[in-house]
C-alpha cells in the first residue's frame, strides 16, 4: 500500500496521535503479535526445561546456563551468514515454517535418552534460523504498520515480550512441577504450532521485499552496506552494547540474592513495562532524538548503588528504575528503521535483533566472570559504569542531526539485497 495513503495519516480520526487500539485494530497487526508471543513464550519455559534437563545430565551449571544462552550466541553466526534471507522470503510461508522448524526441533529434544551434544545440536540450529526470524518478523512489521505508528507498534510488540517471559518462566516452573523437563519442552513445541498457525491464518500472503538469491556472501555484502553508514553503525552500537553490559548486570540477581532474585527480575520486568508504555505512547516526536541518550544512562546509574551492597528496598527500586531506561531501545529502533532503505528493512532489523542478543549473551559471561573473580555486586556496578561510558562516547561521537539520515543511494549492482524493493 503506498505510504501516501489514507491509512498511513499520521494521526486518527480524532486528529489525536496514534493510540494502542490503532495499532492493535491495524489489518493483520494482531496475526504478527500472537504469533510472536507465542514463540517467545514457548522459548522461554521451553528453555527452562532444557536447561533443567541438562542441569540433571551433566551436573553442569555452565552448560545448563549455555542451555539457555546458546540460541542468542548462535544468531550471530546467522547475522554473519543467513541474513539476507530475511527479505528475500516470502513473510507468511517463512515466519509459518521457522515456527514448524522451532516446534520440530523443540520436539526432538524431548526424545528419551538423546545425548547432550545432540540436544545443543539442535539448539544451535534453532539460533541459526532464529536470526533469520527477527529479520523477517520485524520486516514485516514496517509493511503492517506506517512508519508513524512504528513506534508505538513496537513498543507493544516489546511489552509483549516483557510479558511472555514473566508468565513463561512461570508456567515454566510450574509445568516442571506437574510435569517434567520433557514435558515443559513437548508443551513448549506445542506453542511453537500453534504460532505457526496464527500466523498462516491471520496473514496475508506477500512478495518478497528484494530478489535474488540469498547467500553468505549477499549477507556479508549488506551488513557491509549497513555498517558503512556512520549514523547507522552509531544507532547499532547504542542498541547493542549499554543495554548487553546491562544485561549483564541482571545475569547476576541469582548470586547477588539468591533469595529475591525471582523479585528483582519481576521489578525488572514492570521497569522495563512501565517505560516502554509511557515512551511509545507519550513521548512527542520533537523529544524522541534528545530522550534516547539520557534514558539509555538512567538504564546503566542506578547499578552503580550496588557498590554499596544495598538491602533489599533499595535495590528493588534501583533494578526498577533502571529498567524504564530499556525505552530507550524504542527510539533508537525507530530511528534505523529511517536510516535503511526499505528493501533492507527486514536484513538491517534483524541485524539489530541478532546482534542485541549476542551482546546480551556476551555480558553475561562477562558478568560472571568478573563476578568471580570480585563479587557480583562489585561486577555490576564495573558493567553499569561500562554502560555509562560507551552511552557518553557514543553522545559524543554522534553526528549533529540531519546529516545524511538516510541511504538514498540507488540500488548497488553489487548488492543483490538491494533490487526489487516492492514499496
Amino acid at each position: 500500500m503506498p505510504r501516501n495513503s489514507p491509512r498511513h495519516s499520521p494521526r486518527n480520526g480524532s486528529g489525536k496521535s496514534p493510540r494502542y487500539r490503532d495499532v492493535l485494530r491495524t489489518p493483520e497487526f494482531m496475526p504478527l503479535f500472537l504469533a510472536s508471543s507465542a514463540q517467545v513464550a514457548a522459548q522461554t519455559f521451553s528453555g527452562l526445561g532444557l536447561a533443567t534437563l541438562v542441569f540433571r545430565a551433566t551436573g553442569s551449571p555452565l552448560l545448563s546456563a549455555l542451555a539457555m544462552f546458546g540460541p542468542a550466541l548462535a544468531q550471530l553466526v546467522g547475522a554473519t551468514t543467513l541474513l539476507s534471507a530475511a527479505d528475500r522470503l516470502p513473510p507468511r510461508a517463512a515466519l509459518t515454517t521457522l515456527a514448524l522448524v522451532f516446534a520440530a526441533g523443540t520436539a526432538v529434544q524431548a526424545i528419551p535418552g538423546l545425548p547432550v551434544a545432540a540436544a545443543f545440536a539442535v539448539l544451535f540450529l534453532q539460533g541459526l534460523v532464529g536470526s533469520v526470524g527477527g529479520g523477517v518478523r520485524y520486516g514485516l512489521l514496517t509493511e503492517i504498520l506506517p512508519r508513524e505508528r512504528y513506534l508505538i507498534g513496537r513498543s507493544v510488540m516489546n511489552m509483549a515480550v516483557g510479558v511472555c517471559q514473566i508468565a513463561g518462566f512461570a508456567t515454566g516452573g510450574l509445568l516442571l512441577a506437574l510435569l517434567s523437563p520433557r514435558g515443559t519442552l513437548l508443551a513448549g513445541a506445542a506453542l511453537h504450532v500453534l504460532g505457526a498457525i496464527a500466523a498462516r491464518a491471520g496473514l496475508s500472503r506477500r512478495a518478497p521485499r528484494a530478489t535474488g538469491r540469498a547467500s553468505a556472501a549477499a549477507t556479508w555484502r549488506t551488513n557491509v552496506r549497513l555498517w558503512a553508514s556512520r549514523p547507522r553503525r552509531h544507532t547499532y552500537l547504542a542498541l547493542w552494547v549499554p543495554n548487553g553490559l546491562v544485561v549483564g548486570c541482571e545475569s547476576l540477581f541469582v548470586p547477588y540474592a539468591p533469595e529475591r532474585a525471582g523479585l528483582l527480575f519481576a521489578c525488572a520486568a514492570a521497569g522495563m513495562l512501565a517505560g516502554d508504555t509511557v515512551v511509545g505512547r507519550f513521548a512527542p516526536p520533537a523529544w524522541r532524538a534528545r530522550l534516547a541518550a539520557p534514558l539509555q544512562a538512567l538504564l546503566a546509574a542506578p547499578y552503580l548503588l550496588f557498590v554499596l551492597r544495598p538491602g533489599p528496598a533499595l535495590a528493588l527500586a534501583a533494578v526498577t528504575v533502571s529498567a524504564v531506561g530499556y525505552s530507550a531501545s524504542l527510539l533508537y529502533q525507530e530511528r534505523l528503521t529511517a536510516l535503511v532503505p526499505d528493501e533492507l528493512s527486514g536484513h538491517a532489523l534483524g541485524l539489530h535483533t541478532s546482534g542485541m542478543l549476542a551482546l546480551q549473551g556476551l555480558g553475561a559471561a562477562l558478568a560472571g566472570a568478573l563476578a568471580q573473580l570480585t563479587s557480583p555486586a562489585t561486577a555490576m556496578t564495573l558493567l553499569a559504569a561500562g554502560s555509562l561510558a560507551v552511552n557518553l562516547a557514543l553522545v559524543l561521537t554522534e553526528r549533529p542531526p540531519g546529516t545524511r539520515p538516510r541511504d538514498t543511494r540507488p540500488a548497488d549492482p553489487a548488492c543483490p539485497a538491494a533490487h526489487g524493493g516492492r514499496r
